[in-house]
């Protein structure tokens, strides 16, 4: 797995140095002295054309880093947690990494995507800033199968939708799920039929909708202390 860009890189480094297996600098002074000297064994120095190359024509920052794949959490482990957040049908990766990082950032304890058999993993790694590396995540393509799971060991799960109930006025079980419909398309009917209560965010002036990402961040915020 390669991933690029200083923030992330960075942030890999530092935090899980076990899983890096190459460093490549395109850039002279990208690293600080002392990551530069804990990793001068892995560390190849490239011209900015094979950087790119690497990179796939994007902004590689100067840095780039060869990663163990990420390793996949189990869904068996993930019951034993208290709020997990579903993806339903998500593909954008933007969208997704700006979840990630908000999700791993406001205490949900792993997230699972539905309704995709795969993702590009090292693109969410970077759109995260790191966060997926922290955070337990698996891809699970059947979202009734993960539901029906979460729900044999009491989980209660949330929809996020425009006609659901105020999401602060909601009181919410210990073990609870929040789920996430795709961009375009919302919850899926596989998804609705599976939700226990609809939530929505109040707004204070007319508009359609809020990015599934910042609707995301919001009712994280509100779901994660329960009444």
């Amino acid at each position: 797995m390669i991933i690029y860009g200083k923030q992330v890189c960075l942030h890999a480094l530092q935090k899980h140095e076990a899983k890096i297996k190459t460093v490549y600098i395109a850039k002279k002074g990208i690293l600080p002295q002392n990551l530069f000297e804990a990793n001068r064994d892995r560390i190849k120095f490239l011209e900015e054309r094979w950087a790119q190359k690497m990179a796939k024509g994007g902004n590689h920052q100067g840095i780039l880093l060869e990663m163990e794949p990420l390793e996949h959490s189990d869904l068996n482990t993930l019951k034993k947690e208290h709020f997990i957040l579903v993806l339903d049908g998500l593909t954008d990766t933007g969208n997704i990494g700006a979840i990630v990082r908000s999700a791993y950032a406001l205490g949900v304890d792993g997230i699972v995507a539905t309704g995709v058999k795969n993702l590009h993993i090292p693109a969410l790694v970077r759109t995260s800033s790191g966060a997926l590396l922290d955070m337990p995540f698996t891809i699970i393509p059947n979202i009734l199968d993960v539901l029906n799971e979460l729900k044999q060991v009491d989980f209660t799960i949330y929809g996020a939708s425009a006609e659901g109930e105020v999401v602060d006025t909601c009181q919410f079980s210990e073990k609870r799920v929040l789920v996430l419909g795709s961009e375009g398309e919302g919850l899926s009917k596989r998804a609705k039929s599976k939700i226990d209560t609809m939530v929505s965010i109040e707004m204070k002036h007319a508009f359609d909708s809020l990015n599934v990402s910042a609707a995301a961040a919001i009712l994280i915020d509100r779901m994660k202390n329960v009444i």
